[in-house]
């Protein structure tokens, strides 16, 4: 499963808003610096962030961005939803709002056979919906910054480590 430059660069930016000390906005320039990213992109990706409730925005010369809460309550799930969309291992897949796991190939089947491959890709997508939402961006800002303090989320980043 590969995900667009749009969920690598969000939590990449994501990681840089929370990395920052209390609730000082941060310039999209100063992101785009720090991550080596393009600014016009990023601009694209804070919308949705914004728009999904994960950031917040303030105006003037010393506006900028910050997390919308915590980055301990702030799941990867959410942050790659908000930019990706809905989180599928094929084509072939679209989820319901009751959370069924729909196919468009079970259409094209004779009988009451199901897709022959529906269970793999169903175990694929729970698999890295878990994952997302078991990772916070507490989690990343400690894994990704030297010598951190550990997080309040329980887990260690020898933990975090040892999970790779």
């Amino acid at each position: 499963m590969l995900f667009s430059t749009k969920a690598e660069y969000g939590v990449r930016l994501m990681i840089e808003l929370g990395r920052q000390p209390g609730s000082t906005p941060v310039s999209l320039n100063s992101v785009a610096e720090a991550e080596r990213l393009p600014l016009s992109y990023l601009e694209h990706l804070v919308a949705k962030l914004r728009k999904a409730g994960l950031v917040t925005s303030t105006r003037g010369a010393h506006g900028g961005y910050r997390l919308a809460k915590p980055a301990a309550e702030i799941t990867m799930d959410a942050v790659v939803q908000a930019l990706e969309g809905q989180i599928a291992p094929m084509e072939c897949f679209h989820e319901t709002p009751e959370g069924r796991v729909l196919c468009s190939h079970e259409a094209d089947l004779v009988g009451d056979r199901g897709c022959a491959t529906k269970l793999l890709w169903t175990r694929v997508q729970n698999g890295v919906n878990k994952a997302l939402a078991g990772t916070t961006l507490a989690e990343l800002v400690e894994f990704s910054t030297p010598h951190a303090p550990p997080v309040s989320t329980g887990r260690s980043k020898a933990a975090v480590v040892s999970a790779l």
